[in-house]
């Protein structure tokens, strides 16, 4: 059976607007909200009127950005907002079980084609590098990090209803692969053809650089710095990765193995995996011990370690099964 949080879902409320306070507004447009909070079924995701009235306020000062606007004008522009989407964003950034279990079946397979078609204008669509983006959104839509005043920042927070959710989701994950291509250094525009120059700043690499002497170096340093990881994390941990990569089961299926949410297994491996490249990064600054017949060597610095990481995205034929097996054995393993 599925555990339900019995925590009281923890609405944030928005910053105060230039245009009015949010009481003013809940007064002002009254009997509006609550026609808009039974059009968005509030009452499924169990949102209060006060913070879907909170929601409508920020997406109001969002779009007028502290301009005086009539009353007539902020009625019109509330009734053209995707009001049910809003809700169910809203509640799904206060932490709602509920609507975190319709958000991700109704939209995890969308998110995934999503990235499937993202890659392939990039050239380099497959599976589980798909499957890889989508899920890597799923953290920041629940929101690990504090915003400094107790409540988690979710990245639905910065949904305003202006558009579909799905088409705001879509947005996001071009814009998150877009940042993914610039730190590594392989940025492309998504518009341009290979072999020409994008309009908007960001220069093709069209000449392929010679190869690396230091590669097979690198993925050697990395491999055993992944196995040495892997064995530093707990067991649980290690037995997630190992169904998620090894098995191929899905988040649902890992959950309800461990009777854990999907969501919440979700989060748990986005943080283990954030987690195993950190301590894989410390590992590889720190010198590596002559082994197998190769001499000590010093530690990598920061831009040989992004090096390290590139040429694991590439063709690296690391079999982190066996990897996972090897941590296992008694001596290797944390408990």
């Amino acid at each position: 059976m599925m555990r339900r949080s019995t925590k009281s879902p923890d609405f944030p409320m928005p910053p105060e607007p230039a245009f009015a306070s949010l009481d003013a507004f809940l007064a002002e447009h009254i009997q509006l909200i609550e026609s808009l909070c039974v059009d968005a079924k509030c009452a499924q995701w169990e949102l209060p009127r006060e913070a879907f009235a909170g929601a409508l306020w920020r997406s109001a000062e969002k779009r007028f950005r502290g301009a005086r606007a009539g009353h007539l004008e902020v009625e019109v522009y509330l009734k053209s907002l995707h009001v049910g989407d809003l809700a169910l964003a809203w509640a799904c950034a206060a932490g709602s079980e509920t609507a975190w279990e319709f958000f991700i079946a109704e939209f995890r397979s969308e998110l995934r084609s999503a990235a499937q078609a993202i890659l392939r204008t990039s050239g380099s669509a497959d599976d589980v590098r798909a499957a890889e983006l989508a899920d890597s959104l799923y953290a920041e839509l629940y929101g690990l990090r504090s915003d400094g005043g107790g409540h988690r920042k979710s990245l639905f927070q910065y949904f305003h209803g202006r558009s579909k959710l799905s088409t705001w989701l879509r947005a996001v994950l071009t814009q998150r692969h877009v940042d993914l291509l610039r730190t590594s250094g392989r940025t492309t525009t998504l518009e341009a053809e290979p072999g020409e120059k994008s309009s908007g700043g960001l220069a093709l690499q069209t000449n392929p650089a010679p190869p690396d002497p230091d590669r097979e170096m690198y993925l050697l340093r990395l491999g055993n710095a992944l196995c040495e990881a892997l064995a530093g994390l707990p067991a649980r941990e290690r037995m997630i990765l190992a169904c998620y990569y090894a098995d191929q089961l899905t988040l649902a299926e890992i959950g309800r193995m461990l009777h854990e949410h999907e969501s919440t297994m979700s989060r748990q491996l986005d943080r283990t995996r954030r987690t195993l490249r950190e301590n894989v990064a410390e590992i590889l600054r720190c010198a590596a011990p002559a082994r197998d017949g190769r001499p000590a060597e010093p530690g990598l610095d920061e831009a040989q370690i992004e090096q390290a990481f590139e040429y694991a995205l590439q063709d690296w034929p690391f079999d982190l099964s066996r990897a996972l097996s090897e941590a296992e054995r008694p001596g290797n393993a944390r408990e």
